[in-house]
């Protein structure tokens, strides 16, 4: 194998070989071997790096810190624009670090996705197919309840992430709406009056609340645990800290807009990315990516890129240490406004 391709652990070649025995761990950030019950999905390991107490070591600017304040002070949205990779979504977990607010509460937007989807989902075809099923002689629902019963019907229905934030707790959950420019026209104003008046009903449950023992219904959260709504409704104590991104593609209404405190995130200049690169890589590797920094920086004067393109970059050229570091980084970091 000559050196040129000592990296390479799939070689084109069409003959099988034990190359996968050489393939070094992943990178930090997508390294999924170590979710499991106790330890969580790893999601903030994932956003804030391995190495995150090195970040710790810089702080965000004047403007960025009182903005986040305002927004918790006054209980308001947190609509956060900037470019790709500026380190939108991040902010979220690192408040819910920082302040110990718990996991993520992540709603990812995509342009089918409506208010419903955020609040939650009732599978009334599942509970259709219990109820026939059992008719027939298939026993008792799951929750042991008499399938049809009102009792069961919490079974069939699974809070959203944004509904799960709006249930009542005594601290705040961390809600990120990440990319709401990619929504359709409706979702940002259908957003106002949830956002606005901090609760939101269950139809479902509503009709039945008066066959409901303790007028409650057990539903599941968006992350799993099981919790108990009163008369169909879902009504914050602590009002969720919302973080709504979006990559500037598309204007918000007027009335979205005075509900939150807006903060634009500027490109990150040299230090915040050797930051970035500290945080998830290690001193090292910051040190020893400096010229793809400057290199990055210089390119993205004229060019859209984004900082995990970056990271990226340095973390494969320092892993594999392939022949051509600088062509390799260049194929990694590729414009993303270039004609399709």
């Amino acid at each position: 194998m000559t050196e040129s391709s000592e990296w390479l652990i799939y070689r084109g070649a069409g003959e099988p070989h034990g190359g996968m025995a050489r393939l070094p761990a992943p990178p930090p950030w997508r390294d999924f071997a170590g979710r499991d019950a106790e330890s969580g999905d790893g999601s903030e390991d994932r956003r804030l790096g391995i190495h995150r107490h090195l970040a710790e070591l810089h702080r965000p600017g004047a403007e960025e810190l009182e903005m986040i304040n305002a927004a918790l002070y006054l209980r308001r949205p947190l609509l956060v624009t900037g470019s790709p990779g500026a380190g939108k979504s991040t902010l979220a977990h690192s408040v819910a670090h920082e302040l110990g607010l718990g996991g993520v509460l992540k709603w990812s937007i995509v342009s089918r996705s409506g208010l419903q989807d955020g609040l939650y989902h009732y599978d009334a075809i599942a509970r259709l197919q219990d109820v026939q099923i059992a008719a027939q002689g298939g026993g008792p629902s799951t929750d042991g309840a008499a399938p049809g019963a009102a009792e069961s019907i919490g079974s069939y229905i699974r809070l959203g992430p944004l509904g799960t934030a709006l249930l009542p707790t005594d601290t705040p959950r961390v809600l990120l709406i990440d990319e709401l420019d990619k929504s359709d026209i409706d979702l940002p104003n259908d957003l106002l009056n949830v956002l606005e008046e901090g609760e939101f009903a269950i139809p479902e449950l509503e009709r039945i609340a008066d066959r409901l023992p303790n007028r409650e219904a057990e539903v599941l959260t968006a992350d799993g645990a099981k919790v108990r709504v009163k008369d169909g409704k879902v009504r914050c104590r602590a009002f969720p800290f919302v973080v709504l991104t979006s990559n500037g593609e598309r204007d918000f209404p007027a009335p979205l807009m005075r509900r939150c405190i807006h903060l634009e995130l500027e490109r990150p200049d040299h230090k915040r990315l050797a930051t970035f690169v500290r945080a998830h890589l290690g001193d090292e590797a910051a040190r020893a990516g400096d010229d793809l920094i400057a290199r990055f920086l210089e390119r993205s004067r004229s060019e859209l890129l984004a900082a995990d393109q970056l990271l990226n970059a340095i973390h494969l050229t320092d892993a594999a240490a392939p022949p051509s570091r600088e062509r390799l980084a260049d194929l990694l970091i590729q414009r993303l406004d270039r004609p399709r």
